[in-house]
C-alpha cells in the first residue's frame, strides 16, 4: 500500500476528430507530468476523440482510430513513467460507450463507461451512445479510483455505488461547455459528492472552442472537508502536479488529502464572457484553417465588439475590416469605423455600394413600377453589403464574420443573406446590453493571452449614440425596437425562462409590448436556422438549446 501519490491534472485542447493531434497532446503533457515526477496524469472526457463526438461515433473507421491512439498510448506506459486516465468512444461487443481507461505498466488495465447520458440542451448523447452500468473502482497502483464521468456526478448513485465498492478517491473527467454562473453549479455538484461519501474529489474540465460550445478549464480539486484544494486556471491549457497523502491531514485521520495551492484567480461576468467569445472564434477559425477573417465595420457597437474580439483572438494582422457606405451612412459613422480600425490596428477598406444599389433598382424597375419604398430596398443594401463581404471571402479565403447579437437574432431584426451572412456569429449569444457593458469592459482591460492592442479599442461614441442600422433618413433602432433595457428584460423571460406572456408582463413590462416581442421572436424561427454558428454564453442559446418548430401553431397566452 503506497502512502504518497503525485497526480498531474491535464486541462487541454482536443479537436474533434484529430486522434493523432490529440494523442500528440496528451503525450505532450504527459511528458511534462513525468519530467515533475507524477504518478499519474488525468485527462478530460472523451479527450482522444475530441468532445462532442456527434455522429462521428457512427463511423467505424473514426472508433477503429481512437482504438489505435489509445493503444498507442497505452504502450507508451510501459516506460515505468505516469500511468493515464484518457476519455474515448468505446466499442464492446455491439454497442459504443463513452468510457474513461486507465493505462499503465504498458497496456489498458481498467475501463469505466458513462452511466448517466445528457439529453438536454446541447447534449443528445442518448443518441450515439450505450448507457454502462452503475461503475466499480478501478485499482491503479494499489489504490481504488472511483472514476465517474462528467454527468455522472450530477446524481448522488453513482458516487453511493463507487463508495459501497472501495472506491479512496473520486475522480471526475468532464466536456463541461461554458455558460455564465455554471462554475458554481459545478462547484456545488462537486461538494454535493464530497459530503455524502466523504471522499476528496478531482474534477478535470477541457478548455478551448468546438464549432457553438466553449470549454472554460477551471479544473479543481476538493478535500474530504470540502475545503477547495486546488483552483486550475479558466480559459488555458495547462499542466498541475497535486500532491497527495493517505492518512495525514485528513480531518477524520484515514484516506487521501490533497495539499493545497494557491488558487487561480476568478473572472467576472464580463471577462467570462469576452473570453468564451475570444476562446469560440480563436479555435473555429485556426482548427477549420482560415487565415483570418473578413467583416463590415460600420461605425456601429455590434461590428465594433466583433472587431476587437477577432483581434484579441487572431491579431491584427488577420483581421480585415470593410466599411460600405450607402447615401443614408453618416459622416459620423465614417469617422467611427476609421477610429476603431486605427485603434486595434486592423486593416480597413472602404466600398461604396451606391452602384449596387443603383443597378437592383433599375433592374427591379420594371416590376417594382407603381410601388412605394420600403423594407424591400432596405434589405437590398444589406444584402449588396453581403454579397461584397462573401465576395472578398471567395476571393481571398478569410472567413466572414457575422456581427449580429442576440437581441437581433431572436426579434429577427436582421436580414438574410444581408447581415447574417457570415461563417461564424461571435456576438449571436450576446444581448445588447451585453454589448455595451462588455465593450465599456474591453476598453478598460485587455484580456488575459489578447493578441490586441491595450487601452481602449473603441471610442466612446460608439458606445453611447443611438443604435442604427442606417438603411434610411433619420433611422434608430428604437423606431422599431423597445429601448434595449426593456427589450432584453422581456426576450430572457421568454427564452432563458421559458415563460409566457402573462407571466413575464407580471414582471412589471407593458403586455401590448410583450405580446410584440413574443411574435417577433416565434416569426424569426425561420431566420434563425439559417444563421451561422455562434459562441454559446447564456444558459439557453439558439441553436442545440433552442429546437422550436418553425411551422408552429401553438399560440401562448391567446396570441
Amino acid at each position: 500500500m503506497i502512502d504518497a501519490l503525485s497526480i498531474a491534472l491535464a486541462q487541454i485542447n482536443p479537436t474533434v476528430g484529430d486522434v493523432a493531434g490529440n494523442v500528440g497532446l496528451i503525450k505532450a503533457a504527459r511528458a511534462e507530468a513525468a519530467q515533475k515526477k507524477a504518478n499519474l496524469v488525468v485527462f478530460s472526457e472523451l479527450c482522444v476523440s475530441g468532445y462532442p463526438p456527434e455522429d462521428l461515433v457512427f463511423r467505424p473507421a473514426f472508433l477503429d482510430a481512437v482504438a489505435t491512439g489509445v493503444n498507442e498510448l497505452a504502450a507508451l506506459t510501459a516506460d515505468g513513467g505516469p500511468g493515464l486516465i484518457v476519455g474515448a468512444p468505446w466499442r464492446d461487443k455491439d454497442q459504443t460507450y463513452n468510457a474513461v481507461l486507465l493505462l499503465d505498466g504498458g497496456k489498458i488495465t481498467g475501463v469505466r463507461f458513462k452511466h448517466h447520458l445528457p439529453n438536454y440542451g446541447v447534449f443528445d448523447e442518448y443518441r450515439v451512445f450505450a448507457a454502462g452500468p452503475a461503475p466499480g473502482p478501478m485499482v491503479f497502483r494499489g489504490v481504488r479510483l472511483g472514476v465517474m464521468v462528467c454527468e455522472d456526478m450530477w446524481f448522488e448513485d453513482v458516487a453511493e455505488t463507487l463508495l459501497e465498492s472501495g472506491a479512496e478517491l473520486l475522480i471526475v473527467p468532464n466536456g463541461s461547455p461554458f455558460e455564465l454562473d455554471k462554475a458554481d453549479v459545478r462547484i456545488t455538484r462537486a461538494v454535493a459528492r464530497v459530503t455524502e461519501t466523504k471522499l476528496p474529489l478531482i474534477y478535470v474540465n477541457q478548455v478551448g472552442g468546438q464549432d457553438d460550445l466553449v470549454f472554460d478549464g477551471g479544473s479543481f480539486v476538493l478535500n474530504t472537508d470540502r475545503s477547495l484544494a486546488i483552483q486550475m486556471p479558466w480559459w488555458k491549457s495547462d499542466v498541475l502536479i497535486t500532491k497527495w497523502t493517505r492518512g495525514k491531514g485528513a480531518k477524520d485521520g484515514a484516506g487521501w488529502t490533497c495539499a493545497f495551492q494557491p488558487p487561480a484567480a476568478p473572472a467576472d461576468r464580463l471577462e467570462n464572457v469576452y473570453q468564451a467569445m475570444v476562446t469560440g472564434l480563436r479555435d473555429y477559425v485556426t482548427k477549420n484553417k482560415f487565415p483570418g477573417v473578413v467583416l463590415g465595420l460600420s461605425g456601429g457597437i455590434d461590428s465594433a465588439l466583433a472587431a476587437a474580439v477577432a483581434a484579441d483572438a487572431l491579431g491584427p494582422s488577420r483581421v480585415h475590416c470593410v466599411m460600405m457606405p450607402s447615401p443614408y451612412t453618416s459622416q459620423e459613422s465614417l469617422d467611427d469605423a476609421a477610429a476603431v480600425a486605427k485603434m486595434l490596428g486592423v486593416r480597413l477598406d472602404e466600398i461604396d455600394i451606391g452602384p449596387a444599389m443603383q443597378a437592383y433598382t433599375n433592374m427591379l424597375m420594371p416590376l417594382f413600377v407603381g410601388t412605394n419604398a420600403d423594407i424591400t430596398e432596405e434589405n437590398l443594401q444589406s444584402r449588396a453589403r453581403g454579397m461584397t463581404l462573401m465576395a472578398l471571402s471567395n476571393k481571398f479565403g478569410k472567413m466572414v464574420l457575422s456581427t449580429g447579437n442576440k437581441s437581433e437574432m431572436s426579434t429577427g431584426y436582421a436580414t438574410l443573406y444581408g447581415d447574417m451572412c457570415g461563417g461564424y456569429a461571435v456576438l449571436k449569444d450576446v444581448y445588447k446590453t451585453t454589448v455595451f457593458a462588455v465593450s465599456r469592459w474591453r476598453n478598460e482591460h485587455k484580456p488575459v493571452g489578447g493578441l490586441g492592442p491595450a487601452g481602449p479599442v473603441m471610442p466612446e461614441n460608439v458606445i453611447t449614440k443611438p443604435p442604427t442600422a442606417e438603411l434610411k433618413p433619420n433611422q434608430k433602432d428604437q423606431d422599431t425596437l423597445p429601448p434595449y433595457d426593456v427589450l432584453d428584460g422581456i426576450l430572457k423571460g421568454l427564452i432563458e425562462g421559458q415563460m409566457g406572456i402573462s407571466a413575464v408582463a407580471a414582471k412589471g413590462y407593458d403586455p401590448a409590448t410583450v405580446r410584440r416581442i413574443y411574435r417577433m421572436l416565434k416569426t424569426a424561427e425561420y431566420k434563425r436556422r439559417q444563421a451561422p454558428p455562434g459562441v454559446k454564453i447564456t444558459h439557453i442559446a439558439f441553436g442545440r438549446d433552442y429546437r422550436y418548430p418553425i411551422t408552429n401553431g401553438f399560440q401562448d397566452d391567446g396570441v
